[in-house]
Protein backbone atom coordinates (compact mmCIF):
# COMPACT_ATOMS: atom_id res chain seq x y z
CA UNK A 1 0.00 0.00 0.00
CA UNK A 2 1.22 3.31 -0.92
CA UNK A 3 0.69 6.90 0.72
CA UNK A 4 1.58 10.36 -0.44
CA UNK A 5 1.97 12.78 2.66
CA UNK A 6 1.61 16.36 1.77
CA UNK A 7 2.87 18.80 4.08
CA UNK A 8 1.73 22.32 4.79
CA UNK A 9 3.91 25.84 5.66
CA UNK A 10 2.79 25.47 9.29
CA UNK A 11 3.98 21.94 9.59
CA UNK A 12 7.59 22.90 8.13
CA UNK A 13 8.19 26.50 9.62
CA UNK A 14 10.94 25.10 11.75
CA UNK A 15 13.35 22.97 12.65
CA UNK A 16 11.33 21.46 15.18
CA UNK A 17 8.51 21.25 12.80
CA UNK A 18 10.72 19.05 10.48
CA UNK A 19 11.90 16.90 13.14
CA UNK A 20 7.44 16.36 14.06
CA UNK A 21 7.34 15.27 10.17
CA UNK A 22 10.06 13.34 10.37
CA UNK A 23 8.58 11.08 12.91
CA UNK A 24 4.92 11.20 11.41
CA UNK A 25 6.80 9.85 8.26
CA UNK A 26 9.06 7.34 9.63
CA UNK A 27 5.97 5.75 11.78
CA UNK A 28 4.57 4.66 8.77
CA UNK A 29 6.98 2.13 6.28
CA UNK A 30 3.51 3.02 3.46
CA UNK A 31 3.70 6.37 3.84
CA UNK A 32 6.55 7.14 0.46
CA UNK A 33 6.20 10.02 -1.27
CA UNK A 34 5.92 13.38 0.21
CA UNK A 35 4.61 16.87 -1.03
CA UNK A 36 6.17 19.72 0.99
CA UNK A 37 5.03 23.41 0.77
CA UNK A 38 7.27 26.28 1.38
CA UNK A 39 8.02 27.14 5.38
CA UNK A 40 5.20 29.35 6.81
CA UNK A 41 4.93 31.40 10.23
CA UNK A 42 6.95 30.78 13.09
CA UNK A 43 4.83 33.12 15.04
CA UNK A 44 2.21 35.72 14.51
CA UNK A 45 4.91 38.28 13.88
CA UNK A 46 6.93 36.11 11.31
CA UNK A 47 6.32 36.02 7.32
CA UNK A 48 6.01 33.30 5.09
CA UNK A 49 8.93 32.43 2.85
CA UNK A 50 6.44 32.54 -0.29
CA UNK A 51 5.67 36.40 1.04
CA UNK A 52 8.93 37.36 1.69
CA UNK A 53 9.96 35.94 -2.37
CA UNK A 54 7.00 37.97 -3.55
CA UNK A 55 8.35 40.77 -1.93
CA UNK A 56 11.98 40.25 -3.56
CA UNK A 57 10.33 39.99 -6.80
CA UNK A 58 8.76 43.39 -6.60
CA UNK A 59 12.17 44.43 -6.01
CA UNK A 60 13.51 42.79 -8.99
CA UNK A 61 10.64 44.80 -10.74
CA UNK A 62 11.18 48.03 -9.56
CA UNK A 63 15.07 47.62 -10.28
CA UNK A 64 15.97 48.03 -7.18
CA UNK A 65 18.51 45.69 -4.81
CA UNK A 66 16.79 42.36 -3.72
CA UNK A 67 19.97 40.24 -2.48
CA UNK A 68 19.43 41.33 1.62
CA UNK A 69 15.91 40.41 1.58
CA UNK A 70 17.01 37.18 -0.30
CA UNK A 71 19.49 36.75 2.29
CA UNK A 72 16.86 36.88 4.76
CA UNK A 73 15.28 33.80 2.93
CA UNK A 74 18.55 32.37 2.71
CA UNK A 75 18.83 32.23 6.50
CA UNK A 76 15.56 30.74 7.27
CA UNK A 77 16.73 27.80 5.71
CA UNK A 78 20.03 27.67 7.08
CA UNK A 79 18.49 27.93 10.65
CA UNK A 80 16.25 24.71 9.31
CA UNK A 81 19.43 22.79 8.46
CA UNK A 82 21.50 23.63 11.00
CA UNK A 83 18.76 22.58 13.88
CA UNK A 84 18.30 19.14 11.88
CA UNK A 85 21.79 18.98 11.58
CA UNK A 86 22.22 18.74 8.28
CA UNK A 87 25.33 18.81 5.81
CA UNK A 88 23.79 20.40 3.02
CA UNK A 89 24.41 24.10 1.67
CA UNK A 90 21.92 26.16 -0.50
CA UNK A 91 24.87 28.48 -1.35
CA UNK A 92 24.94 27.44 -4.86
CA UNK A 93 21.02 27.25 -5.18
CA UNK A 94 20.81 30.66 -4.12
CA UNK A 95 23.27 32.40 -6.60
CA UNK A 96 21.36 30.74 -9.11
CA UNK A 97 18.25 32.11 -8.07
CA UNK A 98 19.84 35.66 -7.95
CA UNK A 99 21.21 35.06 -11.42
CA UNK A 100 17.92 34.10 -12.65
CA UNK A 101 16.29 36.78 -11.11
CA UNK A 102 18.61 39.59 -12.43
CA UNK A 103 17.71 38.11 -16.24
CA UNK A 104 13.91 38.22 -15.75
CA UNK A 105 13.03 34.41 -14.18
CA UNK A 106 9.35 35.53 -13.92
CA UNK A 107 7.02 35.87 -10.54
CA UNK A 108 5.80 32.42 -11.04
CA UNK A 109 9.71 31.20 -10.44
CA UNK A 110 10.49 33.33 -7.82
CA UNK A 111 6.97 32.11 -5.61
CA UNK A 112 8.41 28.73 -6.74
CA UNK A 113 11.49 28.88 -5.27
CA UNK A 114 10.43 27.94 -1.59
CA UNK A 115 8.90 24.56 -2.75
CA UNK A 116 11.68 23.80 -4.17
CA UNK A 117 14.29 24.72 -1.77
CA UNK A 118 12.06 22.80 1.19
CA UNK A 119 11.93 19.88 -0.87
CA UNK A 120 15.48 19.75 -1.16
CA UNK A 121 15.84 20.04 2.65
CA UNK A 122 13.19 17.93 2.92
CA UNK A 123 14.31 15.31 0.76
CA UNK A 124 18.13 15.40 2.48
CA UNK A 125 16.79 15.03 6.17
CA UNK A 126 14.68 12.08 5.02
CA UNK A 127 17.42 10.47 2.48
CA UNK A 128 14.83 10.64 -0.04
CA UNK A 129 15.17 11.44 -3.96
CA UNK A 130 14.26 14.97 -4.77
CA UNK A 131 11.90 14.47 -7.90
CA UNK A 132 11.77 18.80 -9.40
CA UNK A 133 8.23 19.42 -9.58
CA UNK A 134 9.09 21.02 -12.98
CA UNK A 135 10.58 17.82 -14.77
CA UNK A 136 7.30 16.07 -14.24
CA UNK A 137 4.32 18.51 -13.60
CA UNK A 138 3.15 20.19 -17.15
CA UNK A 139 1.33 23.08 -18.25
CA UNK A 140 0.34 23.76 -21.41
CA UNK A 141 0.84 26.48 -23.34
CA UNK A 142 -2.07 28.22 -22.40
CA UNK A 143 -1.19 27.69 -18.67
CA UNK A 144 -3.51 24.96 -18.11
CA UNK A 145 -2.48 22.17 -16.16
CA UNK A 146 -2.34 19.54 -18.33
CA UNK A 147 -3.36 16.39 -16.33
CA UNK A 148 -2.87 13.37 -19.17
CA UNK A 149 1.23 14.52 -19.64
CA UNK A 150 1.97 15.06 -15.92
CA UNK A 151 0.47 11.42 -15.27
CA UNK A 152 2.37 9.86 -17.74
CA UNK A 153 5.59 11.43 -16.76
CA UNK A 154 5.55 11.32 -12.91
CA UNK A 155 3.95 7.62 -12.72
CA UNK A 156 7.20 6.63 -15.10
CA UNK A 157 9.27 8.58 -12.59
CA UNK A 158 8.16 7.77 -9.47
CA UNK A 159 8.18 3.89 -10.41
CA UNK A 160 11.57 4.22 -10.47
CA UNK A 161 11.63 5.67 -6.66
CA UNK A 162 10.60 3.71 -3.87
CA UNK A 163 10.98 6.93 -1.41
CA UNK A 164 10.63 10.60 -3.21
CA UNK A 165 9.98 14.42 -2.53
CA UNK A 166 8.03 16.19 -4.93
CA UNK A 167 7.64 19.82 -3.68
CA UNK A 168 4.17 21.42 -4.17
CA UNK A 169 2.55 24.57 -5.66
CA UNK A 170 4.56 24.46 -9.43
CA UNK A 171 5.21 23.03 -12.73
CA UNK A 172 6.78 24.11 -16.22
CA UNK A 173 5.19 25.75 -19.15
CA UNK A 174 6.32 24.07 -22.91
CA UNK A 175 9.64 26.35 -22.79
CA UNK A 176 10.65 25.18 -20.04
CA UNK A 177 9.82 28.54 -17.79
CA UNK A 178 8.08 28.07 -14.35
CA UNK A 179 4.24 28.20 -13.43
CA UNK A 180 2.32 28.05 -10.39
CA UNK A 181 -0.72 26.64 -9.11
CA UNK A 182 -3.04 29.79 -6.91
CA UNK A 183 -1.69 29.93 -3.54
CA UNK A 184 -2.33 26.94 -2.00
CA UNK A 185 -1.31 24.53 -4.98
CA UNK A 186 0.65 22.70 -2.87
CA UNK A 187 -2.39 20.49 -2.44
CA UNK A 188 -2.93 20.16 -5.61
CA UNK A 189 0.35 18.57 -6.40
CA UNK A 190 -0.33 16.04 -3.55
CA UNK A 191 -3.19 15.11 -5.40
CA UNK A 192 -1.38 14.69 -8.92
CA UNK A 193 1.53 13.13 -6.99
CA UNK A 194 -1.27 10.66 -5.21
CA UNK A 195 -3.14 9.80 -8.48
CA UNK A 196 0.49 8.95 -10.59
CA UNK A 197 1.40 6.16 -7.77
CA UNK A 198 -1.98 4.76 -7.45
CA UNK A 199 -1.77 5.86 -3.75
CA UNK A 200 -4.43 3.89 -1.26
CA UNK A 201 -4.53 6.92 0.43
CA UNK A 202 -3.54 10.71 0.54
CA UNK A 203 -2.35 12.22 3.61
CA UNK A 204 -2.75 15.84 3.78
CA UNK A 205 -1.59 17.19 7.36
CA UNK A 206 -1.87 20.87 8.27
CA UNK A 207 -2.21 22.72 11.53
CA UNK A 208 -6.12 21.57 12.31
CA UNK A 209 -7.69 18.08 13.08
CA UNK A 210 -9.67 18.02 10.05
CA UNK A 211 -12.58 20.09 8.92
CA UNK A 212 -14.96 21.15 11.50
CA UNK A 213 -18.86 21.33 11.28
CA UNK A 214 -18.99 25.52 11.42
CA UNK A 215 -16.62 28.68 11.30
CA UNK A 216 -14.55 28.48 14.57
CA UNK A 217 -14.18 32.22 14.37
CA UNK A 218 -18.02 32.03 14.81
CA UNK A 219 -19.10 28.40 16.55
CA UNK A 220 -17.10 28.66 20.13
CA UNK A 221 -16.04 24.99 19.61
CA UNK A 222 -17.23 22.98 16.57
CA UNK A 223 -17.83 19.73 16.78
CA UNK A 224 -14.88 17.84 14.14
CA UNK A 225 -16.25 16.01 10.95
CA UNK A 226 -15.44 12.97 10.64
CA UNK A 227 -16.05 11.86 7.01
CA UNK A 228 -17.65 13.98 4.20
CA UNK A 229 -17.26 13.19 0.62
CA UNK A 230 -15.86 15.12 -2.17
CA UNK A 231 -19.25 16.40 -3.24
CA UNK A 232 -20.34 17.82 0.44
CA UNK A 233 -16.62 18.87 0.21
CA UNK A 234 -17.29 20.68 -2.71
CA UNK A 235 -20.32 22.59 -1.93
CA UNK A 236 -18.32 23.86 1.53
CA UNK A 237 -15.51 24.76 -0.05
CA UNK A 238 -16.95 26.73 -2.60
CA UNK A 239 -18.98 28.77 0.18
CA UNK A 240 -15.90 29.23 1.94
CA UNK A 241 -14.48 26.43 3.95
CA UNK A 242 -11.00 26.81 3.71
CA UNK A 243 -8.98 23.99 5.05
CA UNK A 244 -8.49 21.85 1.42
CA UNK A 245 -7.30 23.96 -1.59
CA UNK A 246 -10.96 23.30 -3.85
CA UNK A 247 -9.40 21.96 -7.14
CA UNK A 248 -6.94 19.54 -5.03
CA UNK A 249 -9.90 17.24 -4.68
CA UNK A 250 -9.95 16.62 -8.84
CA UNK A 251 -7.46 14.16 -9.40
CA UNK A 252 -7.78 11.94 -6.71
CA UNK A 253 -11.71 11.83 -7.06
CA UNK A 254 -11.61 10.53 -10.38
CA UNK A 255 -9.17 7.89 -9.45
CA UNK A 256 -11.23 7.08 -6.05
CA UNK A 257 -8.64 8.05 -3.61
CA UNK A 258 -9.30 8.87 -0.02
CA UNK A 259 -7.94 12.04 1.44
CA UNK A 260 -7.12 12.10 4.95
CA UNK A 261 -6.74 15.97 7.05
CA UNK A 262 -4.69 14.74 9.30
CA UNK A 263 -2.78 17.57 12.42
CA UNK A 264 1.03 17.54 12.45
CA UNK A 265 0.89 18.96 16.07
CA UNK A 266 -2.24 16.25 17.13
CA UNK A 267 -0.64 13.21 14.94
CA UNK A 268 -2.68 10.67 17.20
CA UNK A 269 -6.05 12.63 16.11
CA UNK A 270 -7.72 10.66 13.22
CA UNK A 271 -8.91 13.74 11.34
CA UNK A 272 -11.46 13.81 8.16
CA UNK A 273 -11.49 11.38 5.76
CA UNK A 274 -12.79 12.98 2.19
CA UNK A 275 -14.19 9.99 0.47
CA UNK A 276 -16.11 9.46 -3.21
CA UNK A 277 -19.35 8.09 -1.30
CA UNK A 278 -20.08 6.30 2.21
CA UNK A 279 -22.55 4.17 4.21
CA UNK A 280 -21.75 5.94 6.99
CA UNK A 281 -24.21 8.63 8.40
CA UNK A 282 -23.17 11.69 10.45
CA UNK A 283 -23.74 11.61 13.49
CA UNK A 284 -25.87 14.95 12.85
CA UNK A 285 -28.55 15.92 10.06
CA UNK A 286 -25.92 18.12 8.34
CA UNK A 287 -22.63 17.87 7.36
CA UNK A 288 -21.58 21.22 7.70
CA UNK A 289 -22.46 25.02 7.80
CA UNK A 290 -20.61 27.67 5.30
CA UNK A 291 -21.32 30.69 4.04
CA UNK A 292 -20.17 34.15 2.37
CA UNK A 293 -21.18 37.97 2.68
CA UNK A 294 -21.35 40.84 -0.04
CA UNK A 295 -24.33 39.64 -2.69
CA UNK A 296 -26.53 41.13 -4.46
CA UNK A 297 -29.91 40.35 -5.39
CA UNK A 298 -31.17 41.42 -8.42
CA UNK A 299 -35.00 40.78 -8.79
CA UNK A 300 -36.59 40.40 -12.20
CA UNK A 301 -40.56 40.52 -12.19
CA UNK A 302 -42.47 40.43 -15.37
CA UNK A 303 -46.49 39.05 -15.79
CA UNK A 304 -46.39 35.37 -17.79
CA UNK A 305 -42.72 35.04 -17.26
CA UNK A 306 -42.78 31.23 -16.90
CA UNK A 307 -44.55 31.39 -19.91
CA UNK A 308 -42.05 32.80 -22.25
CA UNK A 309 -39.76 30.83 -23.95
CA UNK A 310 -36.03 32.39 -23.74
CA UNK A 311 -36.67 34.56 -20.78
CA UNK A 312 -33.90 33.41 -18.43
CA UNK A 313 -31.28 33.11 -21.41
CA UNK A 314 -32.21 36.54 -21.85
CA UNK A 315 -31.81 37.65 -18.50
CA UNK A 316 -28.34 35.92 -18.43
CA UNK A 317 -26.97 37.30 -21.49
CA UNK A 318 -27.05 40.67 -19.93
CA UNK A 319 -24.62 39.39 -16.77
CA UNK A 320 -22.82 37.38 -19.72
CA UNK A 321 -22.38 40.88 -21.65
CA UNK A 322 -20.61 42.42 -18.50
CA UNK A 323 -18.91 39.67 -17.92
CA UNK A 324 -20.38 38.86 -14.43
CA UNK A 325 -20.55 35.39 -13.15
CA UNK A 326 -23.95 34.72 -10.97
CA UNK A 327 -24.32 32.70 -7.51
CA UNK A 328 -27.68 31.51 -7.69
CA UNK A 329 -30.89 32.00 -9.15
CA UNK A 330 -34.49 30.91 -6.93
CA UNK A 331 -37.31 31.77 -9.27
CA UNK A 332 -41.62 31.93 -9.37
CA UNK A 333 -44.45 32.23 -11.52
CA UNK A 334 -43.60 35.99 -12.30
CA UNK A 335 -40.03 36.64 -10.45
CA UNK A 336 -36.47 36.00 -11.36
CA UNK A 337 -33.91 36.68 -8.96
CA UNK A 338 -29.98 36.32 -10.10
CA UNK A 339 -27.94 36.46 -6.91
CA UNK A 340 -24.19 37.88 -7.88
CA UNK A 341 -20.79 39.23 -5.95
CA UNK A 342 -21.66 43.05 -4.54
CA UNK A 343 -17.75 43.82 -5.40
CA UNK A 344 -18.22 42.91 -9.70
CA UNK A 345 -21.40 44.15 -9.47
CA UNK A 346 -21.60 47.34 -8.38
CA UNK A 347 -19.40 49.39 -11.03
CA UNK A 348 -21.24 47.45 -13.38
CA UNK A 349 -24.70 47.67 -12.04
CA UNK A 350 -26.34 50.29 -14.46
CA UNK A 351 -25.11 48.48 -17.69
CA UNK A 352 -26.65 45.52 -16.26
CA UNK A 353 -30.35 46.74 -15.42
CA UNK A 354 -29.64 48.63 -19.13
CA UNK A 355 -29.02 45.11 -20.69
CA UNK A 356 -31.98 43.43 -19.27
CA UNK A 357 -34.66 45.97 -20.15
CA UNK A 358 -32.80 45.88 -23.59
CA UNK A 359 -33.08 42.15 -23.67
CA UNK A 360 -35.96 40.55 -21.36
CA UNK A 361 -38.02 43.41 -21.23
CA UNK A 362 -39.11 43.37 -17.57
CA UNK A 363 -41.84 44.83 -16.17
CA UNK A 364 -39.49 45.85 -13.30
CA UNK A 365 -35.88 45.63 -11.51
CA UNK A 366 -35.27 45.58 -7.94
CA UNK A 367 -31.94 45.33 -5.95
CA UNK A 368 -30.55 44.59 -2.49
CA UNK A 369 -27.07 44.33 -1.49
CA UNK A 370 -25.23 43.85 1.41
CA UNK A 371 -26.71 40.21 1.25
CA UNK A 372 -24.99 36.60 2.75
CA UNK A 373 -25.30 32.98 1.28
CA UNK A 374 -25.00 30.45 3.87
CA UNK A 375 -24.92 26.82 2.74
CA UNK A 376 -26.01 23.78 4.43
CA UNK A 377 -24.84 20.76 3.60
CA UNK A 378 -25.12 16.95 4.74
CA UNK A 379 -26.13 13.79 2.81
CA UNK A 380 -28.21 13.01 5.96
CA UNK A 381 -30.81 15.93 4.75
CA UNK A 382 -32.09 13.67 2.44
CA UNK A 383 -33.58 11.07 4.73
CA UNK A 384 -34.24 13.47 6.71
CA UNK A 385 -38.02 14.94 6.63
CA UNK A 386 -38.89 18.67 7.70
CA UNK A 387 -34.89 19.93 7.30
CA UNK A 388 -35.78 23.59 5.75
CA UNK A 389 -38.92 23.88 8.08
CA UNK A 390 -36.23 23.51 11.17
CA UNK A 391 -33.88 26.13 9.70
CA UNK A 392 -36.69 28.72 9.42
CA UNK A 393 -37.80 27.86 12.63
CA UNK A 394 -34.48 28.45 13.81
CA UNK A 395 -33.87 31.38 11.77
CA UNK A 396 -37.60 32.90 13.16
CA UNK A 397 -36.53 32.27 16.48
CA UNK A 398 -33.55 34.20 16.13
CA UNK A 399 -34.94 37.58 14.76
CA UNK A 400 -33.54 36.60 10.94
CA UNK A 401 -35.41 37.63 8.32
CA UNK A 402 -34.56 35.08 5.46
CA UNK A 403 -34.07 36.50 2.15
CA UNK A 404 -33.72 33.53 -0.29
CA UNK A 405 -33.72 29.69 0.54
CA UNK A 406 -32.74 27.54 -2.39
CA UNK A 407 -32.61 23.93 -1.95
CA UNK A 408 -30.70 21.86 -4.78
CA UNK A 409 -32.28 18.59 -6.69
CA UNK A 410 -29.73 16.41 -4.98
CA UNK A 411 -30.97 17.30 -1.29
CA UNK A 412 -27.57 17.55 -0.28
CA UNK A 413 -27.55 21.29 -0.26
CA UNK A 414 -29.79 23.90 1.26
CA UNK A 415 -28.78 27.66 0.30
CA UNK A 416 -29.70 30.81 2.44
CA UNK A 417 -29.77 34.11 2.04
CA UNK A 418 -30.02 36.46 4.88
CA UNK A 419 -28.29 40.22 5.33
CA UNK A 420 -24.99 40.41 5.95
CA UNK A 421 -25.43 41.87 9.59
CA UNK A 422 -27.36 38.68 10.04
CA UNK A 423 -24.61 36.71 8.83
CA UNK A 424 -23.04 35.30 11.89
CA UNK A 425 -26.10 34.92 13.99
CA UNK A 426 -27.24 32.95 11.54
CA UNK A 427 -24.98 30.14 11.36
CA UNK A 428 -25.11 30.45 15.08
CA UNK A 429 -28.85 29.51 15.10
CA UNK A 430 -28.42 26.59 12.54
CA UNK A 431 -25.71 24.97 14.53
CA UNK A 432 -27.64 24.97 17.30
CA UNK A 433 -30.83 23.76 15.98
CA UNK A 434 -28.91 20.92 14.08
CA UNK A 435 -26.17 19.79 16.09
CA UNK A 436 -26.54 21.35 20.04
CA UNK A 437 -30.03 20.16 20.45
CA UNK A 438 -28.87 16.50 19.25
CA UNK A 439 -26.06 16.42 21.76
Amino acid sequence: MIKVVKFGGSSLASAEQFAKVGKIIHADKDRRYVVPSAPGKRNAKDSKVTDMLYACYELVEAEEDFRVPLMKIKDRYDTIINGLNLKLSLEEEFKKITENLKSGAGVDYAASRGEYLNGIVMACYLGYTFVDAAEVIFFDENGNFDADKTNRALSARLAKEEHAVVPGFYGSMPDGSIKTFSRGGSDITGSIVSRAVHAACYENWTDVSGFLIADPRIIKNPKPIKTITYRELRELSYMGASVLHEDAVFPVRKAGIPINIRNTNAPEDEGTWIVESTCQQSKYTITGIAGKKGFVSVNIDKDMMNAEVGFGRKVLTAFEENEISFEHIPSGIDTMTVFVHQPEFEGKEQAVISAIHRLAEPDSIDLEGDLALIAVVGRGMRATRGTAGRIFSALAHANINVKMIDQGSSELNIIIGVSNADFENAIRAIYDIFVETQL
